[in-house]
């Protein structure tokens, strides 16, 4: 039979069995979809942004990224041998302290040592895994740092506002019951962010356009609407960062007005001395880590978002250990005696 010129009796017959045939397989996946759908859990490994294309600018940033690891390495390991060392440093503040040196390690230990391997090595794959992992250990570091703070403010308040209760109020069971408590919340907050971040489907790829595993890049590779999710998360964790905001605010509020209050000029200068580093260290802390995670999508671009967490995840770290020694004599003391021990073995 011609089929060229079919009866109208065989071209319904053909039309309903291609009909029968779809509704068998099913509709048809267009191939963009498939692919997106196959993205979602297919693969094994990150792509960090990279610093640089050539590998001249991959060394350059190698080494500032090995100057500033080992200038955080150096400070906050003298500040930790220094408190542990000298008898006369073992005070709220400084026990304090030095859980903060050890938290500014973990920090820029988390990000830094990995981008300057994949600067050497022209790469700028990451595990699946590891990525998990740099994610928990960055909020855990970060967050815990952040309470910490918060109860350093606490005893700047108890050791202006009531000195004659200090002794008391913070004695070393409370210290330790304190910084306890800040190591747990932020362990338990890291556990809930990444728990919840990868359990996201992710359908946009695999390249995150940051040099470390950051939570904002990762949720820009979900599934359409999936981040969602995310949003309770979210406004725990905000609501929690703005009460402790609302904490060291309203303490230092209070110990202002008590500093002013003291006659002699000694004695402010002194009070102002304990306190100016540690609202240092906070304001350097709390404005870098918001305008990260609360600026307006219109100001974001891969290049203002790296220098951004080269400012809130790099640099305090090794800038804080030269904000507390600065106007503290105390602890100019006891590094200086601690660097002439270690001279003096060596000699």
């Amino acid at each position: 039979m011609d089929r060229g010129h079919c009866s109208p009796w065989y071209t319904q017959k053909v039309e309903i069995r291609a009909e029968v045939e779809e509704v068998k397989e099913g509709p048809t996946v267009p191939s963009a979809q498939r692919k997106q759908m196959s993205n979602s859990s297919s693969f094994n490994e990150f792509l960090l942004l990279r610093f640089a294309e050539t590998q001249e600018l991959q060394l350059l940033h190698f080494s500032l990224f090995l100057g500033i690891y080992l200038a955080a390495l150096l400070g906050n390991g003298l500040i930790i041998t220094a408190v542990a060392c000298d008898h006369r440093l073992h005070t709220p503040m400084y026990f304090f302290l030095l859980n903060l040196s050890v938290l500014d390690l973990g920090t820029i230990s988390t990000t830094v040592p990995i981008s300057m391997a994949n600067s050497l090595k022209n790469t700028r794959a990451i595990s699946y895994s590891g990525c998990a992992a740099q994610v928990f250990f960055f909020v855990f570091f970060m967050s815990t740092e952040y309470f910490l703070l918060t109860a350093m403010a606490y005893d700047r308040f108890i050791a202006i506002c009531r000195p004659l209760h200090y002794g008391i109020i913070m004695g070393s069971r409370a210290c330790v019951k304190m910084a306890a408590a800040a190591w747990a919340s932020g362990f338990l907050h890291a556990l809930l962010h990444t728990g919840n971040t990868f359990s996201i489907p992710l359908c946009q790829g695999n390249t995150v356009d940051q040099f470390f595993c950051e939570i904002p890049q990762i949720l820009k590779l979900s599934c359409s609407g999936a981040y969602l999710r995310e949003v309770g998360v979210l406004v725990v964790s905000g609501s929690l960062a703005f009460g402790c905001f609302v904490f060291i605010v309203v303490s230092y509020v209070q110990i202002f007005t008590a500093v002013l209050r003291i006659p002699s000029e000694q004695g402010r200068h002194k009070a102002f001395s304990m306190c100016l580093p540690h609202l240092a260290v906070v304001s350097l802390f709390v404005s870098t880590a918001t305008f990260a995670y609360l600026k307006p999508p219109s100001l974001s671009s891969p290049s203002l978002d790296l220098v951004v967490a080269v400012l809130y995840g790099v640099v305090p770290p090794a800038v804080n250990p030269l904000i507390y020694s600065m106007r503290n004599k105390e602890l100019k003391d006891a590094l200086k005696k601690l660097i002439q021990e270690v001279l003096a073995q060596q000699q």
